[in-house]
């Protein structure tokens, strides 16, 4: 059945690690959050709130709808994170509240994708910046192998690759709607994050039994998942596992007002 994201069962699920430098490096090349105010919109157990922090942003608020997993993020949250439960399509955060949104992996859970994009849009100061990151239907569509090892999932469940792709829009559609809510530019690029490296196949393994961070999992049943485990350790040579996973990052703008200057880090 789908994750219920309310279970307080589920509330560490997404509080168990740190973003990779592959994301940081990526991420400081669109955006440079020195000196910032970052909202995360979606920000879960805050991973990328955090990682907000370490680039240098000058506080950042994190905003998830699930009371367990921000009540997990609270225990781990540092200084200069503040979160707060809401709906990521209406805040109640004061316009202008940012310089920066980040949106990592919400928006196809998202049925309006305008209400997102005016939200987005309201929150940042003229000049300000947005960055979502979510897989299109191409990024789900790569083929299995080393690069991708959800592929191998989709492969031996292929109903899950249409819950997948049915769930996601494109990057023209996404792009549409921020430009129909005042967004321009919106230019869009692709990344391979490095999600973790486990120390072996049976680390990786233990992972997706316990189903962290992985909402997709939750449509498996416990014989369904063991199996796939056991054909990951007939397929996946021995050694540490680098679990990556292809996104597609849209990076917009709000337009500077001709009488304000755009963000700049303070």
């Amino acid at each position: 059945m789908p994750v219920n994201f309310h279970d307080p069962a589920l509330a560490r699920t997404y509080s168990d690690r740190d973003a990779d430098p592959t994301w940081t490096e990526v991420f400081g090349r669109l955006v440079d959050p020195r000196g910032l105010r970052a909202v995360d919109l979606g920000c879960g157990g805050g991973t990328y709130s955090r990682a907000l922090l370490r680039l240098g942003a000058a506080h950042v608020v994190g905003v998830d709808s699930s009371a367990p997993i921000l009540d997990a993020a609270r225990a781990d949250a540092p200084v200069g994170l503040d979160l707060v439960r809401a709906d990521v399509g209406a805040t109640g955060l004061p316009t202008g509240a940012a310089d920066l949104v980040l949106s990592r992996a919400v928006v196809h859970h998202l049925a309006d994708l305008d209400a997102f994009a005016r939200e987005a849009h309201r929150l940042l100061v003229p000049g300000g910046h947005l960055v979502v990151q979510d897989r299109t239907p191409d990024d789900v569509d790569e083929p299995a192998g080393p690069d991708n090892l959800r592929g191998y999932l989709l492969e031996a469940f292929p109903r899950l690759r249409a819950v997948e792709t049915g769930r996601r829009a494109d990057a023209a559609t996404l792009t549409q709607a921020l430009r129909r809510n005042g967004f321009d530019p919106v230019t869009t690029s692709s990344l391979h994050e490095v999600r973790r490296v486990h120390a072996s196949v049976g680390a990786y393994t233990a992972e997706l039994r316990a189903r962290t961070g992985r909402s997709i999992l939750h449509e498996l049943d416990d014989a369904e998942l063991d199996g796939f485990c056991a054909t990951l350790h007939a397929t996946l040579p021995p050694g540490p596992v680098v679990e990556r996973d292809r996104w597609t990052l849209w990076h917009a703008l709000r337009p500077a007002d001709p009488q304000q200057p755009p963000a700049v880090p303070r």
